[in-house]
């Protein structure tokens, strides 16, 4: 940090920058508030795809028992062939958004697999959906997690820092420039005195 100077000029500089950080202040907040909703909402929506996961893990154990039949291979009934994810700018910050989720489900001899084998590729398809979805939506928390980190220590250095020692130098040379003036008076009227006195015969 530069050396703080006592003149009126440095004064003015503080006070601009006094403007400045209390211009950029609201700006600052207002950008953390809308992070943090949209984090919320980030939060809820992972929280929803996670109960999603388990509520669909306890209905293929209801609905499916049969399929922790060893002897019925049910591995790559279903595989991802393509993901498509959009970018979302959310103020400076570009988030992860699902499009698209492109399934395969493999061709299978019917009459070789058992008739819940359908049922199991369905809830499969489904399961790998909300797992993509879940990875997207963990990517969006930490980035959003992220922002807000930044944006909070800014606003902090902004709030805690910045404007008070700024406010502080202002005062400092105000006070110091007040006493510059308060002692050239004294020395005005004590110069006058004395030549009042060495004019008096």
């Amino acid at each position: 940090m530069a050396r703080l100077t006592f003149s009126k000029a440095s004064l003015t500089a503080e006070g601009a920058r006094l403007k400045t950080y209390e211009r950029y202040l609201p700006s600052l907040d207002l950008k953390r508030r809308q992070l943090l909703s949209e984090r919320a909402r980030a939060a809820d929506a992972l929280a929803v795809t996670g109960r999603d996961i388990a509520a669909l893990r306890e209905r293929v154990r209801a609905e499916l028992p049969m399929a922790c039949d060893l002897e019925v291979e049910v591995a790559g009934l279903v595989a991802v062939t393509g993901v498509e994810i959009a970018e979302d700018n959310l103020m400076g910050v570009r988030l992860p958004r699902l499009v698209r989720l492109t399934l395969d489900r493999r061709p299978y001899a019917l009459l070789a697999k058992p008739e819940w084998v359908d049922r199991l590729a369905d809830l499969l398809a489904a399961m790998l959906e909300l797992r993509v979805r879940l990875q997207v939506e963990r990517r969006r928390l930490a980035l959003l997690d992220e922002a807000v980190r930044t944006i909070t220590q800014r606003f902090n250095l902004f709030d805690r820092v910045l404007i008070p020692r700024t406010r502080d130098n202002i005062k400092r040379i105000r006070l110091f420039l007040a006493d510059g003036e308060r002692a050239a008076v004294v020395r005005a009227k004590i110069a006058k005195a004395k030549r009042a006195r060495e004019a008096q015969p």
